[in-house]
């Protein structure tokens, strides 16, 4: 997981917090609640829908969580975009740098679950596609009308 800024710490704390044990979360929402990063229901009476912070969570956990987000917006173009588009809906600081980190929980998780070890994207990486697979891709779309 060392690869990816920031996430070899997220890691690591997620191992020290838990032994490395995935049998506790049976999905990425129960690790990013255990981490703090989910909001929990504040709901009394008949009010429905009502979310907080959480009051139980892993101090640790989330600290390094945040801090990952925070590495992460320097040194990785995808996480610099999540967090700029963020912004631009108006969210504040500390809202997107939440929202990243929750993302990047999410990818912890999918990386454990599935053993694999974190391969940042290139600039090479991104075009998947190959030479001629647009033109297959337009041969299905109706021509635009002129």
């Amino acid at each position: 997981m060392s690869s990816d800024a920031g996430m070899a710490l997220l890691g690591a704390e997620f191992l020290a917090a838990t032994g490395g044990d995935m049998t506790w979360f049976a999905n990425a929402d129960r690790l990013a609640g255990f981490a703090g990063l989910a909001p929990a229901p504040w709901d009394s009476g008949r009010t429905r829908g009502n979310l907080h912070r959480p009051r139980r969570y892993h101090r640790g956990l989330n600290r390094v969580s945040c801090y990952s987000a925070m590495i992460s917006i320097r040194t990785c173009p995808e996480s610099k975009d999540f967090y700029d588009r963020k912004r631009a809906e108006g969210k504040k600081h500390t809202q997107a740098v939440l929202a990243l980190a929750r993302r990047r929980v999410n990818v912890l998780w999918a990386l454990l679950r599935d053993n694999r070890v974190c391969e940042p994207r290139t600039a090479r990486s991104h075009q998947t596609r190959q030479p001629g697979a647009a033109a297959r891709h337009d041969a299905h779309r109706p021509a635009p009308a002129a």
